[in-house]
């Protein structure tokens, strides 16, 4: 199966984002063998040196591991998915669920939007935005606590962005898909905050708990604030990043 838009990527990122996508939807399971450089060079009639560096990206990428005596296996899957995890997951295969997770919808409304809110979308004082409040569980408990503020006017063009049921192709998929702006950049801020009273309760923690957060901001190729979001991992979750550097 061919990912949508990884007909763009280099042949191994391709091939590996394809490898992906099959672990995101359970075809592989944790344990499973990954195709083999021989498998790779015969069904994708790339170079051995294409097929090699598929698994490294797999590796780096935590989809796989490699055991002595056994080959490259499927990992098992991080402990967290952030927003920034789910846009990508979005983007390769179509969703922004692992497999296992499922989502709470805690909350969706119209509400006048805190200060710091309105500061970091560029918003006016007092202006209306939009909330989503929702719970991503997997097999191990709680993932994380996620809340996303949106600009007032999207609902005018996005209105199942106020009703609290999942959406098919979360909020960055319906934005796009509505008002044409796609989110081309993004700020991450992680830090140790103490678990809110109100999250605490749904969260299955004390209140005041320390907690590992992520809070997003991100843009749209005009350079206007599209969501500001944050997120309350659960106990025992790890944060995890990839860069490029060449």
């Amino acid at each position: 199966m061919i990912v949508a838009g990884s007909q763009a990527l280099p042949p191994y990122r391709r091939i590996a984002a394809e490898i992906r996508a099959r672990i995101d939807r359970g075809e592989l399971r944790p344990g499973d063998r990954v195709p083999s450089v021989r498998e790779i060079v015969e069904l994708e009639g790339v170079s051995i040196g294409t097929a090699t560096r598929v698994a490294a990206v797999l590796r780096a990428d935590g989809y796989a591991e490699s055991i002595p005596g056994v080959g490259t296996i499927v990992a098992t899957p991080r402990r967290l998915t952030t927003g920034p995890d789910r846009l990508a997951l979005l983007r390769a295969t179509g969703t922004g669920f692992r497999s296992g997770e499922d989502v709470e919808i805690l909350g969706a409304e119209l509400i006048t939007g805190p200060e710091h809110v309105t500061d970091a979308l560029g918003l006016a004082d007092g202006a209306e935005v939009v909330r989503r409040r929702r719970l991503y569980r997997d097999d191990d408990g709680v993932v994380t606590l996620s809340t996303s503020w949106l600009p007032g006017q999207l609902a005018d063009v996005a209105p199942e962005l106020l009703v609290a049921e999942a959406l098919p192709k979360m909020t960055f998929g319906l934005v796009e898909e509505r008002s044409g702006r796609r989110a081309v950049r993004r700020r991450d801020v992680v830090a140790v905050r103490p678990v809110p009273d109100d999250a605490a309760s749904v969260m299955g923690v004390d209140p005041g708990t320390p907690a590992l957060t992520m809070t997003n901001l991100y843009w749209d190729q005009h350079g206007a604030a599209t969501e500001y979001a944050m997120d309350i991992l659960g106990t025992g979750r790890e944060l995890a990043a990839e860069y490029e550097l060449d």
